[in-house]
């Protein structure tokens, strides 16, 4: 049996890419920039895996002996948000950036979205936090029916609103039409719902969030193992960003402890070759874009920890990489993405320790590896890395 599981801590990078400069992200480094302002900050699981000796990463500390195989990834899709990152490490390259709206959606788009779905009006419609924005307009939302629409620096229209004033059927089908809408050149990536609950003052998100996703272009490393027959696994919203395709089971997660519990559950069920493919969203969600660098800190730390049952569960055949699919540094400015290199930390039970994979040209690096440890044959972008993990 063979099976792979890859887990993307979402938003960790290790170190500022070398075009950062167009996208306005100089001096952006996740994790060197948090660890250098909490002290004692220590990942010993990702260290002993070879994270401090990955290229560029010159702020933790180097174990005696280095149990994984370590590198990174540059990533040369244009854009820097979720859906681009974890479509290049599948396979999937872009050319142009999905679109964003920094300025909010322009007025066509909110003109046709009320008429469609038969509202007055909208509030918001600007780039704004979730939690915030439900604070400052929830209750005017609450007073009108009208729903919250509201962006971020992804490619999303995200549309929030009060679960006893838009049910979530409801909700969900404007979202559906908004799906619909949103192609071609005002294409977004995702669509996004955005339900809470709670009275004025105290509005809580709820884990009801749906995602309506754009289709990949291409054929993407879930497909051609879910066409091997062999299974695909994915948790968190590995389902929402693939649109289902390619995927044979899926969970939704309710933060970074329950995706691991649920990873961990994964493990136990598939029995055959195929791949988890986990997304811990916490960091980038809860953290990244709210510049709390000493709650994205804690975050890592207790990831890093829980590291110890994922190795520990794993059996012979079983290899796990983790990574991440952009970077958000905290500790500037800035609350966008920031275009960094990846970290690329592989571990079987039956290789060679302390391997340097070096720079990789592509996050895609990644999915043809996998194919290629799973032997599924494939026409996936991407250089496999498997020879050189040297497999006893």
């Amino acid at each position: 049996m063979k099976r792979v599981i890859l887990i993307v801590f979402d938003s960790f990078g290790i170190g500022e890419l070398p075009d950062a400069k167009e996208y306005h992200d100089e001096g952006s480094n996740t994790l060197c920039n948090i660890a250098k302002k909490v002290p004692g900050f220590s990942l010993p699981n990702l260290e002993k895996m070879g994270l401090s000796k990955v290229d560029g990463v010159n702020c933790l500390t180097v174990p005696e002996k280095i149990k994984g195989a370590y590198g990174r990834c540059i990533e040369i899709s244009k854009g820097k948000d979720t859906i681009t990152g974890h479509w290049e490490i599948a396979g999937v390259i872009l050319d142009s950036p999905l679109n964003v709206y920094p300025n909010g959606f322009d007025k066509h788009i909110i003109d046709e979205f009320c008429e469609k779905t038969n509202k007055k009006a909208c509030l918001g419609n600007i780039v704004a936090s979730g939690t915030e924005i439900i604070k400052d307009l929830g209750d005017e939302h609450v007073k009108t029916g009208f729903p919250i629409v509201y962006t971020s620096a992804d490619s999303v229209f995200q549309i929030a609103a009060h679960e006893d004033v838009i049910p979530l059927p409801e909700l969900y089908h404007m979202c559906e039409i908004a799906r619909e809408m949103l192609v071609g050149d005002k294409c977004v990536g995702r669509i996004i719902a955005r339900p809470f609950i709670g009275t004025s003052g105290n509005y809580t998100r709820t884990s009801n969030r749906r995602d309506y996703a754009i289709d990949p272009p291409t054929k993407t490393m879930l497909q051609y193992i879910n066409e091997d027959s062999k299974k695909v696994f994915a948790v968190g919203k590995i389902e929402d960003i693939f649109n289902k395709h390619g995927i044979d089971y899926a969970v939704h997660i309710i933060n970074n402890n329950d995706g691991i519990d649920k990873t961990l559950d994964c493990m136990d069920k598939l029995k055959e070759d195929g791949l988890i493919f986990t997304n811990l969203v916490d960091f980038d969600m809860l953290y990244g874009h709210r510049n709390d660098f000493l709650g994205y800190a804690k975050a890592l730390i207790e990831a890093d920890k829980r590291m110890d049952e994922v190795i520990s569960k794993m059996v012979p055949g079983d290899m796990l990489i983790i990574t991440a699919d952009h970077g958000c540094d905290p500790t500037t400015e800035s609350t966008d993405h920031s275009r960094e290199y990846i970290p690329l930390l592989v571990y079987t039970k039956n290789m060679e320790r302390g391997i340097n994979l070096g720079t990789r040209d592509c996050f895609c690096d990644i999915g043809k590896t996998i194919l290629d440890y799973l032997d599924v044959e494939n026409k996936l972008n991407g250089v496999s890395f498997l020879s050189e993990l040297r497999l006893l």
